[in-house]
């Protein structure tokens, strides 16, 4: 039995993979306020400054709402609100500088340390901060001067860029600064998304209170693409306004958004070196490429079907076969990985074709791949210029009826098809028209 000592090695050993891809790349991470003042914060400083001893490149947005309320609060002065957007006065923008001055540096400090025994012994790591957001006033909006609050009108991605070059992590407080000297409140978002976008960040992490995003019945989603936004009904204000960022910054270039707890000690280094990741995945298309089989994908199918072909489900396939028939099939691919096959063998003589060899990975399965891969085969079949697909099953047929197939008789399949029908398997036959 592994003691617990060769058990993280092993672990280790499996992260070496993800240390590689991520080598170079630029993540920046979005930390609201509120995961500021979480007990897991210095978790949070510990495992980014990890990330960065491994070669990441790493931009830290922080937020400091909560502690500008508090200092607001205290000095007695009112939180003036329009719109959902902070008004800020001359007396605000004082408080609000002094919140995000002490935050970055809490941060500064805490990126900082190096004491013998702590997570960051023996690191040396360079903070950068600087002007490297140029605001622009929001203005008089509705009737409402809105004074000290800003929005982004530029970001220095080549200041930036410099600085991670030389192995800084750059830390950008929510403020930005005008051509004539002014000092403007900005939206976390705001610099998220432009930060993210401007510098082609690989990927944009934003942290909230909660796992990831969560649908009405407090099931995690692991995984969504911009265009299934706005069907997730997300009635929870925050998660709500972090599915919101992730979707601009998507929409602004950004490929992949995670949205991660602060609560979690684990969450970000379990997202970035572990195979499911941790949170909700955002992404400007679906994360789990679907593409046609090549030749090389041949093994991969046949370790993927070969459990099914073992219980009877599916008729064994030869080697050979597959690759006489690679062309036929179309895959989930998942990090390299194949995680779910179909195929489409048409009979265009007879205005139909057959849809074989659904397969899900046994880990992969829930996630309606299964559906994804028959929409796209019954497109490629529309595109053909059939009119009906059939399948030939034993032991799914409840699953294609919920698609839409209709039992009928094998009388209706093709001549070619049913001189080859296996009287043995007694398969059940079902077509649907596209």
């Amino acid at each position: 039995m592994p003691t617990p000592g060769r058990a993280h090695i092993r672990w280790f050993r499996n992260t070496a993979p993800y240390i590689n891809a991520h080598r170079g790349k630029t993540f920046v991470l979005m930390l609201g306020g509120a995961a500021a003042r979480d007990a897991n914060f210095p978790n949070i400083i510990h495992d980014i400054a990890l990330l960065n001893s491994l070669g990441v490149r790493l931009v830290l947005i922080h937020g400091s709402r909560p502690q500008i309320e508090e200092r607001l609060q205290r000095a007695g002065h009112g939180s003036a609100v329009h719109d959902g957007i902070r008004i800020t006065d001359g007396d605000a923008l004082e408080h609000v500088k002094d919140a995000a001055g002490s935050l970055r540096a809490q941060i500064e400090a805490l990126l900082s340390m190096g004491l013998p025994n702590s997570p960051m012994a023996g690191s040396r790591i360079r903070v950068c901060s600087g002007n490297f957001i140029t605001a622009k006033p929001i203005g008089v909006v509705d009737g409402v001067d809105f004074q000290h609050t800003g929005k982004v009108r530029r970001v220095d991605a080549e200041g930036i860029q410099r600085q991670l070059a030389d192995g800084s992590i750059v830390l950008q407080s929510p403020l930005g600064y005008s051509p004539t000297g002014e000092i403007f409140n900005l939206s976390l978002e705001d610099i998220a998304v432009h930060t993210a976008a401007a510098i082609r960040a690989d990927k944009l992490i934003l942290f909230g209170a909660a796992e990831g995003i969560q649908d009405a019945s407090g099931h995690l989603i692991r995984q969504c693409a911009v265009g299934d936004i706005a069907g997730l009904g997300i009635s929870d204000p925050e998660q709500s306004a972090l599915l919101q960022t992730a979707r601009r910054a998507c929409l602004a270039g950004v490929e992949r958004c995670q949205v991660i707890s602060y609560a979690d000690d684990c969450a970000l280094l379990e997202e970035l070196f572990t195979h499911d990741g941790s949170g909700t995945l955002v992404a400007s298309d679906a994360y789990e490429q679907s593409r046609v089989a090549a030749i090389d994908d041949v093994g991969g199918i046949l370790e993927l079907i070969a459990p099914l072909e073992q219980e009877g489900i599916l008729v064994k396939r030869s080697r050979e076969l597959l690759e006489q028939e690679i062309d036929r099939f179309r895959l989930l691919e998942r990090d390299g990985r194949i995680i779910a096959c179909a195929a489409l063998y048409p009979f265009p003589e007879d205005g139909c074709g057959e849809i074989a060899c659904i397969v899900s990975h046994p880990d992969y399965r829930g996630g309606r791949r299964g559906q994804r891969l028959l929409a796209a085969l019954e497109q490629e079949a529309r595109r053909l210029g059939l009119a009906r697909v059939f399948v030939l099953t034993t032991q799914t047929a409840h699953w294609f009826i919920e698609q839409g197939f209709i039992e009928t008789s094998r009388d209706e399949l093709p001549g070619r098809k049913q001189a080859l029908y296996n009287l043995q398997r007694n398969s059940k036959v079902f077509f649907k028209a596209l």
